[in-house]
């Protein structure tokens, strides 16, 4: 692992429970989840996130060709449990180039999919437009799940957002080209439905995107 838990909504330092608060607090945010560091790909990092989540793990499944596991983190601790999950993927581009892609499965509040996104969060409600077809859609545990575009990113990423299991559902690619995956019904996974295949996922270098404050 990497560091110190962290804030989800800004990555910055955040204060165990204690005699004066019972929850995990940010001097920014309050009471806050608390990202766990960073672990480094390994079917073993997974295991350990995909048996503390409360939530779904989100894996493309099978990966698009040429695509390997990049990282994964999770926000919450010993008593709740994974509250919100983080898995990052990397490969080809859709139009050439090497793309990312970060899924973020969250409860309410949590604030971890805004922080990536590069947007004021804690929820994607606010940017999103609803009322007309989907941007994107999903294959997410056997269900058809429509992504709709959230507005207000920074223009080097593009970020989808809907809702998967009651929970809101993430996908965040780079660069926005690779947002064209999204657009041809992307198979999703729970990895904590998954049994023997999580042991078959392929492992690449720790992607720097889930270690950078956006």
């Amino acid at each position: 692992m990497r560091g110190e838990p962290s804030c989800p909504k800004c990555g910055g330092r955040v204060r165990a429970p204690g005699l004066f608060a019972d929850s995990w607090q940010c001097a920014l945010h309050g009471a806050v989840q608390p990202l766990q560091p960073v672990i480094p790909p390994s079917v073993e990092a997974l295991g350990v996130v995909v048996k503390r989540a409360q939530v779904p793990v989100w894996m493309p499944w099978p990966l698009p060709v040429g695509w390997l596991f990049t990282g994964v983190s999770y926000a919450g601790d010993d008593r709740s449990g994974g509250r919100a999950t983080v898995v990052a993927c990397s490969g080809p581009g859709p139009v050439g180039g090497m793309g990312e892609l970060l899924l973020v499965a969250e409860e309410l509040g949590v604030g971890l999919g805004a922080r990536y996104a590069g947007i004021e969060g804690p929820d994607p409600g606010p940017y999103l437009q609803v009322d007309g077809p989907p941007d994107a859609k999903v294959l997410a545990a056997g269900r058809p799940t429509p992504l709709w575009h959230v507005k207000g990113a920074p223009d080097d990423r593009a970020v989808y957002a809907g809702e998967a299991c009651g929970l809101w559902l993430w996908a965040i690619v780079w660069p926005e080209q690779s947002g064209l995956l999204l657009h041809d019904e992307l198979v999703l996974t729970d990895l904590r439905e998954s049994g023997a295949e999580g042991e078959l996922v392929p492992c690449g270098a720790l992607t720097p995107k889930l270690l950078d404050r956006p």
